[in-house]
Formats: C-alpha cells, sequence, structure tokens
C-alpha cells in the first residue's frame, strides 16, 4: 500500500476533510468496530484520520518521561490539568508516533489546519508547550493514525462500511470516550439500534 498523505499546509481540501467516520455494525476489523473517526486529510491519494473513542494507557507525564522532557521530580510536580491530560489511541498506524489535534490558537511553523477551527500539530514543540501550561485551550494527543490508501476509504463507505458526518468539535475533544459512539450517531438523529448491516447512509 502507498503511505499515507499527511495534510498539506496548503491543500485543497478533499469531501470527507473534517468530517467523521462512524462505524456501522457490519464493521467487523477490531480496530475500527463502534469507532468514530475525525478524518483530516483526504484525497485521491488516499485519507488519514484519527480514532476520537479508543483510550490509551499511557499518561501525558509518561510521555514527557520517555521523550526526556521532564524529569520525574518534575513530572511529579506537574499541575492536575497537565498530568491529566488526555492521550489517546488514534489508529493501528504508527502507533509510537504522536500527533496533537488541537484548537486553532496555537500555532507553531509546523502546525497543519486540517478545518476551519481545528490543527494538526506533530512535532515536540506543542508537547513542550503543553507541558508549561502553554499550549491550546483545547486538544487531544494521538498515537497512531487510521489510514486508507487510493480510493480504499471510499469503497469501504460504498459497502457500507461508515457513516459520514460533519464533524463537531465538541465532540472531538470531549474527554469521554465510552459513550462517544452513541452520541456522534445521536447528532445525526440515530441510534446503534436502529442501524442494520444492510442499513442504507444517512
Amino acid at each position: 500500500m502507498k503511505p499515507t498523505p499527511m495534510p498539506q499546509k496548503k491543500r485543497e481540501r478533499g469531501f470527507l476533510d473534517g468530517q467523521f467516520l462512524i462505524a456501522m455494525p457490519g464493521m467487523f476489523d477490531a480496530n475500527f468496530a463502534r469507532t468514530v473517526i475525525f478524518i483530516c486529510a483526504h484525497s485521491d491519494d488516499g485519507a488519514m484520520g484519527f480514532v476520537l473513542n479508543r483510550p490509551q494507557q499511557l499518561t501525558f507525564p509518561d510521555v514527557l518521561l520517555h521523550l526526556d522532557i521532564l524529569d520525574e521530580d518534575e513530572a511529579i510536580r506537574l499541575p492536575p490539568i497537565t498530568r491529566d491530560f488526555q492521550i489517546q489511541a488514534g489508529g493501528p498506524v504508527e502507533t509510537g508516533r504522536g500527533f496533537v489535534l488541537h484548537s486553532d490558537d496555537y500555532l507553531s511553523d509546523s502546525s497543519i489546519p486540517v478545518s476551519d477551527d481545528i490543527c494538526l500539530t506533530a512535532t515536540l514543540d506543542i508537547v513542550r508547550a503543553i507541558s508549561r501550561g502553554e499550549g491550546p485551550v483545547r486538544a487531544t494527543m494521538m498515537l497512531g493514525y487510521a489510514g486508507w490508501g487510493p480510493g480504499q476509504l471510499e469503497a469501504e463507505i460504498a459497502q457500507n462500511g461508515w457513516l459520514t458526518s460533519p464533524a463537531r468539535e465538541e465532540l472531538i475533544f470531549d474527554k469521554s470516550l465510552d459513550d462517544k459512539y452513541d452520541r456522534a450517531l445521536a447528532l445525526m438523529g440515530v441510534s446503534a439500534a436502529m442501524l442494520s448491516v444492510d442499513a442504507g447512509h444517512a
């Protein structure tokens, strides 16, 4: 498979950019069962996005220690709002790589706009800023991402694997993961009980 395209600073947005993918009941891939995914880049070369409702056991202090940004004494003294900064499992590709989805009040040279109000930064500068309490107002860190080759995602949608809907910022950054799938469906006016493997697209 070709490498998944990463968002570029200046690019035409694909029709799925800034959209939610919501897995249908017929999604048998365990990586994506009952997932909500935010699509950040979609083009003829493929698509990439982040699962929004999978927990990650690593904590933010774990990440800071691993990256040698802080030592153990400094990590212990982190304020609760920083210590509890949420990290999620963003997808099955490059699971050792970190990405931060965030509001556009923080921008660095490496920040990439992925929608009108949301940016993606995948460099250490934002991690350091968050550790100092100088990061964006709204943010979540993802380890790994979800990727599709050319035409693959379109085929999965055509085969009734996914529902699509406009993304909602409040759901992207909501820390409550357990019921995010049901709430994403509710924003579309449907419930999981209404869906079937053979249902049409909303």
